[in-house]
C-alpha cells in the first residue's frame, strides 16, 4: 500500500526556478494529498509565513541557491519562526560544504534536483513519518565529514533508554519503526525524542543526530 502525507499537512515549496516549481507543486498534489503551497523565494515565503493566521507548514522544499536570500541563509529564518517545520534542502549540485552546514543548522533532509519526481514526493512522505531523507551519496558525504571530528563527549544527560532511541535514529529508523523495534507505542517513542530534542537543544531528527555523530553520543 503506498503511503500519503495526511490531508492536513501543508507542504510548502521555495524555488526560484518556475517550470520545475509548477512541476513539483503539480506532484505533490496530486501524489501527496497534501495543501501545497509555492514561492520563488524565501523573502517572499517569509512574509507569507509571518502574516497572522498563515498555517506552519509542515514540510518546506527548500533550494539552497536561491537569489537574494539564500536557502542556506533563509533555513536559520524558518526555524526560528517555526521550529517544528521540517525542512528538506534541493539543490543541482552536490556541495559537501553547504550539505554539512544545512544539517548543523537543523535541516531534516538533503535532496538533489536530478532526483526522479517520485523520489522527492517520497521524501516529503519519508519527513512526515519522522525519517531523514537523503541521497545515499549525500548521506555517506555526511557521515564522513562528522568522522573526522574528534568526538566531544558530552553532559547531555540522556537516560539509557533515550541514547538507544537516539542510536536508531540515527541508523534512520522512523519513530514508527522504532516503536515497532522496541516494542513501545508511538506515543512514548515520541515522548523519548521530544525530551532528546529538549536536551540536545534541537528541533529536527536530522539535528539530533548531527549533534549526536559530532558529539561521540552515539
Amino acid at each position: 500500500m503506498s503511503r500519503h502525507i495526511p490531508t492536513s499537512s501543508v507542504v510548502w515549496i521555495v524555488e526560484d526556478h518556475p517550470d520545475l516549481r509548477t512541476t513539483l507543486q503539480e506532484a505533490l498534489e496530486v501524489s501527496a494529498c497534501g495543501h501545497v503551497e509555492a514561492f520563488a523565494s524565501c523573502e517572499a515565503s517569509l512574509k507569507e509565513l509571518q502574516t497572522p493566521n498563515t498555517p506552519r507548514p509542515d514540510v518546506i522544499i527548500l533550494d539552497i541557491g536561491l537569489p537574494g536570500m539564500s536557502g542556506l541563509e533563509g533555513l536559520s529564518k524558518y526555524k526560528d519562526l517555526s521550529p517544528a517545520t521540517d525542512i528538506v534542502m534541493f539543490t543541482v549540485f552536490d556541495d559537501r560544504q553547504r550539505v554539512f552546514e544545512a544539517i548543523c543548522a537543523g535541516a531534516s533532509g538533503y535532496l538533489l534536483k536530478s532526483e526522479p519526481l517520485e523520489r522527492i514526493v517520497a521524501a516529503v512522505q519519508e519527513v512526515t513519518a519522522g525519517g531523514a531523507p537523503m541521497t545515499p551519496e549525500i548521506a555517506r558525504s555526511v557521515l564522513n565529514r562528522f568522522s573526522q571530528l574528534a568526538p566531544s563527549k558530552t553532559d547531555s544527560d540522556l537516560s539509557d533508554r533515550e541514547r538507544e532511541v537516539l542510536t536508531l535514529l540515527a541508523d534512520g529508523l522512523t519513530k514508527k519503526e522504532i516503536a515497532v523495534r522496541l516494542d513501545l507505542s508511538l506515543h512514548t517513542v515520541d515522548n523519548y525524542v521530544r525530551r532528546i530534542y529538549a536536551k540536545l537543544h534541537v528541533n529536527t531528527v536530522g539535528g539530533a543526530v548531527a549533534k549526536a555523530l559530532r558529539e561521540g553520543l552515539v
